[in-house]
């Protein structure tokens, strides 16, 4: 008997949580074979006891069937870590098919947060990324109209024998999940936390993704029940803070990032990016107008350490883009196009970084 003769055997046990055979999962580990006794090391999702004796049988089921009639066996089993961040993509149990996970945030509503997620999106599509997005907004939904999508509804799908949701794909190919596709767009939501928190959980539990390179979810601006719930549900690889440059919005996006750094959360901050960093009219792009400040988040991000992974103009035609559903960053040859290129660019490489294992993003 070798190694491989035993995780060959062991591929057709699957982990009844993760509904992924223990190989391809990266469960086993630590293989020891002395004559006809093998030992190993097994981690499962849950490890109490009824579950734990019908993965240990099932391992020694068909190890007896395919390796050896004789084999004695030996499983040392172990709990998954909790924490979805702390588990590589093959054990997650929601997600699994999602590279990497970024949040976009902000101290306070009014900074573009969204417009700035939607051209992220867009952009990293334009790169050839397969792309999806939560708009994990519940109270003040906004991707439908920026991706032009208002009148679509998701559809459904039977993945493994259960019932799944499948999200909306925008005419330039990025996937979206949103309240607003399922609420009369004339309606105000007006929900109790717990109720906004179970939304959040819907869409990470029961919709069915696929395999993505990047996920965004584009939350609430604040801090409060849905960003503790984001941290519980999803496998974050980061996060990003959107500001503008005067001082109130700054002082609000340095409590996003510290938000972000509390033992409850302990997210990555992959770097700040200023919107409506300088005024732009159209017909003189060499002028630059800082109606708002100058390089108040660049300030802030040399002060709190972390990169400054943008400065985006202030243009008319960004919000005429965004609310004709029409990303900014598809209009070609123009400078905020380059600007969000160049934010997505930056996000890439920081997330490169942080995840290099996982996927080569160069």
């Amino acid at each position: 008997m070798t190694k491989g003769d035993i995780l060959k055997g062991l591929e057709y046990v699957v982990e009844p949580d993760l509904k992924k055979n223990i190989v391809e999962a990266r469960l086993v580990s630590n293989i020891r074979i002395d004559g006809n006794k093998v030992s190993f090391d097994l981690a499962v999702n849950n490890p109490a006891m009824h579950n734990r004796k019908r993965i240990t049988d099932a391992c020694e089921h068909y190890l007896q069937m395919h390796v050896n009639k004789d084999i004695e066996v030996d499983i040392n089993v172990s709990a998954l870590s909790s924490d979805p961040n702390e588990r590589p993509s093959e054990q997650r149990k929601h997600l699994s098919e999602v590279k990497h996970v970024i949040a976009v945030a902000s101290g306070k509503g009014g900074v573009g947060k969204s417009t700035v997620t939607a051209n992220l999106a867009t952009s990293l599509v334009k790169q050839g990324y397969k792309v999806g997005l939560i708009d994990a907004d519940i109270y003040g939904p906004s991707m439908p109209m920026m991706f032009d999508t208002v009148h679509e509804k998701p559809g459904v799908q039977d993945v493994d024998g259960r019932r799944m949701i499948t999200p909306v794909e925008s005419p330039w190919g990025v996937k979206i999940i949103s309240i607003g596709y399922f609420a009369d767009p004339e309606q105000a939501v007006v929900w109790r936390g717990p109720m906004a928190t179970k939304a959040l959980q819907q869409m990470f539990r029961d919709v069915y993704w696929g395999d993505l390179d990047f996920m965004l979810i584009d939350l609430p601006p604040g801090t409060g029940d849905v960003h503790l719930t984001l941290v519980k549900e999803a496998p974050l690889t980061g996060a990003i803070v959107v500001s503008t440059p005067q001082a109130v919005a700054l002082a609000d996006a340095k409590k996003g990032v510290a938000m972000f750094k509390i033992d409850e959360i302990n997210v990555p901050v992959l770097g700040i990016v200023e919107n409506m960093s300088y005024f732009m009219p159209e017909d003189m792009p060499d002028k630059k107008y800082h109606i708002f400040g100058k390089d108040g988040a660049k300030l802030l991000a040399e002060d709190l350490k972390v990169t400054l992974l943008g400065q985006i103009p202030l243009v008319q035609s960004v919000r005429e883009a965004g609310d004709a559903g029409r990303p900014a960053v598809l209009q070609a040859n123009t400078p905020q196009a380059k600007a969000f290129d160049d934010f997505a660019q930056r996000v890439i490489d920081e997330v490169a970084k942080r995840k290099q294992p996982q996927m080569n993003l160069n």
